[in-house]
């Protein structure tokens, strides 16, 4: 590859999060600012195995980025994973005068790209887009925030129902490995309990604190349950309440998807194309193998091999906060 940046290409890889629009196209305006020809890869890394490049010019981006999910689409890669795979994407940036990527997504991306970058030194940055939020060396990813709100517009629609009722709602939004949308929606909805997979309340803990807001006379509650929570996603958590405490009238609300999509945030319209600009920047000044983050409102570049191996942790002291304001 040459050292010199004059074609760089862009892809979004995993699963989508509302703001990674905004991100291509600050790639896309940066790159022309530079003087760059730019290529955007439709559907991840399986679009680079295919060669599936489209030059894409500041009018092509144009309009975008109000918009959810990525125009240049999205997918997961088995062949990818494979060296053979690989070799047919690094023949295709070399087929198309490539110098260096951009790869918008989460772990599963860095991780391919980490791979990728040391098999054939091809400079890659990252730009964080996952709504989990769990990627080490950023504050926030592309897409949390937008989906934290969707969460939450939700659960408020679903609180007058509980109160109408008297109920004990239990709502499950996303966060296989993660708490971080649990423990934001939770606080943001002011609900009774937080279930998260780092630190998850015990079973017994939840049973307590729903028979002392029996005791107190408040007969409707609002449980947020990550879908990766230690014992059990919304179902299984609601199921095990109803026979432990049978007065309870139990309902179960799972968001599901519903948090990937929507028009992004302004918050993450501005980080998306914050990240964006540092990308390019960043790979013209002969950075590589790195994600682009923010940290303390301040960019930063961590390692692909440090982002994807350390663990982000939830902050313990909103853990604390969030029992004490559901008192």
């Amino acid at each position: 590859m040459s050292n010199t940046i004059k074609r760089i290409a862009v892809f979004t890889s995993g699963g989508d999060a509302p703001g990674m629009n905004a991100a291509v196209r600050a790639v896309v305006r940066t790159a022309a600012y530079h003087n760059l020809h730019t290529y955007g890869v439709t559907g991840g890394y399986e679009g680079l195995i295919a060669a599936k490049f489209n030059r894409l010019e500041p009018r092509d981006v144009g309009n975008i980025m109000h918009r959810g999910g990525t125009i240049l689409k999205t997918s997961r890669s088995q062949k990818f994973t494979t060296k053979e795979g690989r070799q047919q994407a690094y023949d295709s940036l070399r087929a198309h005068s490539i110098d260096g990527l951009i790869a918008i997504g989460g772990n599963g991306t860095f991780t391919g790209a980490h791979v990728f970058s040391k098999e054939f030194k091809v400079p890659i940055i990252g730009i964080p887009g996952t709504i989990d939020n769990d990627l080490f060396g950023t504050d926030y990813t592309i897409g949390f925030d937008t989906s934290v709100n969707t969460a939450l517009e939700a659960v408020d629609k679903i609180r007058d129902t509980a109160d109408s009722h008297d109920r004990v709602f239990f709502v499950e939004v996303m966060g296989r490995n993660a708490g971080f949308i649990a423990l934001n929606t939770g606080i943001g909805s002011g609900a009774s309990s937080i279930l998260i997979p780092e630190n998850g309340m015990e079973p017994d803990a939840l049973f307590d604190v729903l028979n002392k807001n029996i005791h107190r006379g408040k007969l409707f509650s609002l449980v947020i349950v990550a879908e990766g929570n230690p014992w059990g996603g919304a179902d299984k958590v609601a199921k095990l309440v109803q026979k432990k405490i049978p007065k309870i009238d139990v309902r179960v609300a799972i968001i599901g998807h519903l948090q990937r999509g929507g028009s992004p945030t302004a918050f993450d319209r501005v980080l998306a194309s914050r990240l964006g600009f540092e990308a390019v920047e960043g790979l013209l000044n002969g950075k590589k193998d790195v994600m682009v983050g923010l940290v303390d409102n301040k960019t930063k570049y961590t390692p692909f091999k440090k982002a994807i191996a350390s663990e982000k942790k939830v902050d313990e002291t909103l853990v604390k906060m969030a029992e004490i304001l559901a008192i």
